[in-house]
């Protein structure tokens, strides 16, 4: 094998351009941005190394450091460098970090994209043929082979079986394993026997391996698989790769931890980073029990807290550290400005409602007062526990003429005008050249409609122009010198991550799909018992997930943070009382002696 063919070649969408060249700088340079303890992660290279991140502490600057400087040094040749994480987005963010910083060609893959890429350059190999087709979904499969069984099963119940079939596989189980384990610890979907859904399971991957289907799991099991049973596999791809970076380690699951001890053999350059406080998807099979554990596999290697938090302010952090106080792997997060000279921000306010009616008006009220104020609304944040929750914050935003985007409803990059506008771009940058890219940008986008300023009101052509805006955003981001194809060569890799830019209005998400992100300003709504923590987290360990998530929610505000709960829900007959977490935030409630009725 020759070079990093069966990796690179594989996945079109995730093909690095060629970086901008860097200037002339030593690799000290890459340090001075850097505090005390990212600096220790950024310069200790070799041997295994468990960076323990706060929410806010940087540790996406440490790391994408660490690689860039072990580039500069030497130590690590770009083609052996793997840096792994769990979302597209998350792994487009990664490269666009490392590319200013001269690593722009290193890999930053996610487990299943890397694992695909050796899947589809060893299948044809070892097996022989074509790599089997990868399935959509599990549901209509799973459908079918309930039928052929002669099983009743309803759309929500297949949706259930295809989460037991994702969590068995993740956390690396046969079926025999799975059967024990659900006697004692897992529901059932509908009013399926165990048995019954273990014949399900059974049918499900007789019928889908003689179909010729891989379904997502099945990605890491074939590649592990492989790994395992083939020496000449097994030393490809340890050559391939070197020098190992997981982000997000508090996600990783048996499955997928597996997989990299077999793409690591018996080496030990592997730095691993994480939060235990932000594991809130155990449900899914993420333990983050292999960050926690991580010193004690790894007794020799060396374990870096990044507690220096620089995203929120003194009230917020001391708000987070109260959540957590006492928890398993919690750190204790320090604002980094913290000081007489620096100004606590305000703290963050409870605010009860009589109903969720009344709720979302309080809320939108407020996110309208913020915009009238000065405060830009892609400043603005509003998180919920449930999808369901969206609805009546959607309707009142709109009532208060503000404009807002859900997060994880259409993507970005697959909206018309947006797939029209890159298309453009693409087109006109293979003729253009030394022009400002300003100018190059503009022109095209102007041929598409875009103007300098907003139309007047809200409606389509309003949302069209803020697709528009942002690409020029993003233009107008670029650091000095960048060229228009490269400009466009990012596009096309954001295009593919799904790395969506910054859009002109408020966002309404959930807990989870907040993860990663941040804001100035961020709204909690929903904090009610039943909701937060969700009915259904009644073990110890389910409660502590919902605390977590929370905490997540809480650690995306940057300056300001407003919490709220309504004693009602949909219908007066559905009573709530606040979230249990609440009593222990000590947040500041206003003099509201009952709660608010807009």
């Amino acid at each position: 094998m020759q070079g990093d063919s069966f990796d690179r070649d594989q996945l079109a969408g995730e093909r690095m351009p060629v970086p901008p060249p860097r200037e002339s700088a030593g690799p000290e340079a890459l340090l001075t941005a850097l505090d005390d303890e990212q600096r220790v992660v950024a310069t200790t290279l070799l041997g295994p190394m468990s960076v323990l991140a706060g929410a806010g502490t940087g540790k996406t600057r440490a790391i994408t450091h660490r690689i860039a400087y072990g580039v500069a040094t030497g130590v690590f040749p770009p083609n052996k460098v793997m840096a792994l994480t769990f979302t597209a987005r998350s792994a487009a963010e990664l490269r666009s970090r490392l590319r200013p910083l001269g690593a722009g060609t290193v890999a930053a893959r996610t487990f299943h994209s890397a694992a695909l890429a050796q899947l589809n350059f060893f299948w044809p190999q070892v097996v022989g043929g074509d790599v089997p087709r990868l399935l959509d979904g599990k549901a209509r499969l799973l459908g079918q082979v309930a039928e052929g069984l002669k099983l009743r099963v309803d759309t929500a119940s297949l949706r259930d079986l295809a989460a037991e079939i994702e969590w068995r596989k993740i956390s690396n189980l046969t079926l025999e394993q799975y059967e024990r384990a659900a006697y004692t610890s897992r529901t059932q979907p509908g009013s399926l026997s165990i048995s019954q859904v273990v014949d399900l399971q059974l049918e499900y991957e007789r019928v889908k391996d003689e179909r010729k289907q891989l379904d997502f799991e099945d990605v890491l099991l074939a590649t592990a698989g492989m790994i395992e049973s083939e020496p000449s596999v097994a030393m490809q791809v340890r050559e391939q790769y070197r020098f190992f970076v997981v982000d997000e380690f508090q996600d990783v699951s048996p499955l997928q931890h597996h997989l990299l001890s077999l793409w690591l053999g018996d080496r030990r350059d592997l730095c691993v980073v994480g939060d235990a406080s932000q594991t809130i998807y155990s449900f899914a099979g993420a333990r983050a029990d292999f960050l926690l554990s991580f010193a004690r596999t790894h007794p020799n290697g060396t374990v870096v807290r990044l507690e220096q938090n620089y995203r929120s302010t003194p009230a917020i952090v001391d708000t987070a550290n109260r959540l957590m106080r006492g928890r398993t792997g919690a750190l204790n997060l320090v604002a980094a400005g913290a000081g007489a000279a620096f100004s606590r921000g305000p703290e963050p306010v409870v605010t009860p409602y009589a109903s969720e009616a009344s709720e979302a008006r309080g809320v939108a009220e407020s996110v309208a007062r913020l915009i009238a104020d000065g405060t830009k609304p892609e400043d603005i944040a509003v998180l919920y526990r449930m999808n369901a929750q969206a609805a009546a914050l959607e309707g009142a935003l709109a009532e208060a003429g503000v404009t807002y985007q859900i997060r994880g409803a259409k993507r970005f990059f697959d909206l018309p005008e947006v797939k029209q506008a890159v298309m453009s771009l693409r087109a006109a940058s293979v003729s253009i050249s030394g022009e400002p890219l300003f100018k190059s940008v503009s022109d095209v986008l102007r041929s598409l409609g875009w103007s300098q300023s907003p139309p007047e009101g809200r409606g389509a052509a309003r949302d069209r122009w803020e697709s528009l805006n942002a690409i020029m955003s993003l233009a107008e981001q670029q650091p000095p010198r960048t060229t228009f194809r490269v400009f466009t060569d990012e596009l096309l890799e954001r295009q593919a991550g799904q790395h969506e830019p910054t859009i002109s209005a408020v966002t309404l998400a959930t807990l989870h799909s907040a993860k990663g992100l941040e804001w100035p300003t961020v709204f909690i709504a929903g904090l009610s018992e039943g909701l937060v923590p969700i009915s259904y987290a009644t073990s110890l360990e389910q409660i502590d997930e919902e605390r977590r998530l929370l905490y997540v929610g809480v650690t995306r505000a940057r300056q300001r943070l407003a919490l709220s709960w309504a004693a009602t829900g949909s219908t007066r007959a559905q009573t709530r009382a606040p979230s249990r977490f609440l009593a222990e935030l000590d947040t500041h409630t206003p003099d509201a002696r009952s709660a608010r009725s807009r």
